[in-house]
Formats: structure tokens, sequence, C-alpha cells
């Protein structure tokens, strides 16, 4: 089992400790696709996975599920949290057991959605069909002073519902001076890179985990491809996510970190539980 860089009550402290109105912001990796971010007081959960709700479901199938690193923290423990985010409803992007217990906590919990995704939010969550703030490809919503734009994701095509709204929906988040892109599950589509490149995106938050047809599932953007997309629009700096957290759907960051040094593009790898922070512009 991979031990987190920080878990539990010492990540939580870390959390407290760090929280300045400084202008500047922190980042912390929760896991698979799951970040929290920290702005002038307010926090955002990004696809939060903090259970092990996946495991035990296939625990008896031939697709098993293994963690492969700790839990971080648990959800109770964000009951602080303002907002939280799902890119689609995957399971790793969608969990009840995750936001659940947080919901029961805070009530006020802003939920930000694909509107295409919203009767099914309400029903896996067990919340009012209205609660959920919805967005779409192309769109912009303000959530507590926070800009979410949504960019459409492709797992492993851009899916639409019958209204033409998309399933899979990246968010870039505009706060202060910064600018910070959280895809989901992607993998690259035409035009994506020009999508992308008129947010000038500080930080991006890209899967790693790539694609093959023996694992079963929807794939992701292969670590060279990560690095290339955000060079390509022009992030200023990329960390993957979506690898180390089950045997069976995983990949190793150093492909993703030798295209980033051939390429020229500034990148951080963090460990599960990991502070990443952003000073004063």
């Amino acid at each position: 089992m991979i031990q987190a860089a920080q878990a539990h009550d010492a990540l939580l402290a870390d959390i407290r400790s760090a929280d300045r109105r400084d202008g500047g912001f922190r980042l912390w990796w929760l896991g698979q696709s799951g970040f929290l971010l920290q702005w002038q007081g307010i926090h955002v959960l990004l696809d939060p996975y903090l259970s092990d709700s996946l495991t035990r479901k296939y625990s008896q199938t031939d697709k098993p599920h293994v963690r492969m690193t700790e839990l971080v923290i648990h959800p109770e423990q964000l009951s602080f949290v303002d907002v939280a985010t799902s890119s689609h409803n995957h399971t790793d992007h969608l969990d009840s057991e995750t936001l659940g217990p947080i919901l029961v906590r805070n009530p006020s919990l802003k939920l930000v959605i694909p509107e295409a995704n919203r009767a099914f939010v309400a029903d896996r969550l067990k919340i009012d069909s209205t609660k959920p703030i919805g967005l779409n490809d192309g769109g912009m919503i303000e959530v507590l002073g926070i800009r979410f734009y949504g960019v459409a994701s492709a797992h492993e095509t851009v899916e639409h519902n019958e209204r033409g709204q998309v399933k899979a929906l990246g968010y870039v988040l505009q706060f202060g001076n910064w600018k910070l892109y959280h895809s989901g599950d992607t993998i690259r589509y035409e035009g994506m890179a020009e999508k992308l490149r008129r947010f000038a995106v500080d930080v991006a938050l890209l899967p790693i985990n790539g694609r093959a047809v023996e694992r079963r599932v929807a794939g992701n953007l292969f670590g060279p491809e990560a690095a290339q997309l955000a060079y390509d629009f022009g992030a200023k700096l990329v960390i993957p996510c979506h690898f180390e957290m089950f045997e069976f759907n995983t990949a190793s960051p150093d492909a993703f970190v030798d295209t980033c040094r051939r390429l020229g593009q500034q990148f951080r790898v963090l460990r599960c539980g990991e502070r990443f922070e952003v000073g004063p512009s």
C-alpha cells in the first residue's frame, strides 16, 4: 500500500494551517482525480473519491478494484468545504459514500455538475434535483466569487444527451488572478487545445493513466499526451492525476515527466496528500 505524504489528522491540520487570505492558493491531491483547492478561505473539492465503494462493489468480479494508495482522509473531516464538483457520473468522480457524508454535515454545500447529469446526480446522492448547479460546455457560473467555465471532456468521446448537453465536463476555475483547469476524465479531441488556450491556464490537472481495451473501462490521456496537451494550450504548469489508485487502471508518471522535460513544459508530480502552493501574484 502506498503511503500518503500526509493523511487524516495530519492532512487536516495542514489544510487548516495553510488557510491564508493572501491572494495565493493551495492545492492538495486527494488521490485519483480528487483535489482540494483553498483560496481566500474558500475550499473547493474537485471530483473527490474518498471511500472504498468501488473496491467493495467489484471485489467478487473479474475486474477487482484493488486500492494502491491509502485513503488520505475521511469525507466527514471535510465538512467545512464550500463547493464540490463532479465532472461525470463514474463513481470515482461522483461517489455517494464521499459526497453523502459531507452533505449530511454541511447541507449548504454547493455542488457543480454537468447539467446533463442532474437527474442521475440527484438519484445517486438522494438529494433534491434542484440542489446541484448545472453547467454545460461553453457556459459559465459564479459560485462564492469563483467562476466555473465548462469545457467538454471526451471519455473516450464527447457524449451528449438528447438536449445536446455534454455528459462529461471539465472545469476552468477563475479566482482572483488565477485560472485552474480540471479536466476530469478525458482524451484529447479536435479543437480541445484551442478551446483551452483562451483561458491562459495557470495550473492544469490532467489524467495520465491512458487506455487499454483489456481494462474494459473508458480511457484517458496517456502521460505523454497529457504533457503535450498542456504544452499546446499554454498551461503554465501541469499536475498529473488519475494514477496509483487501482491496480488494474494505473500508469507510472515517468513518461509524463520525460515528455514535459523534452517540451520544456513546467510540471509538478504530487504525492497523495501533498500540498502544492502558489503565492500571491
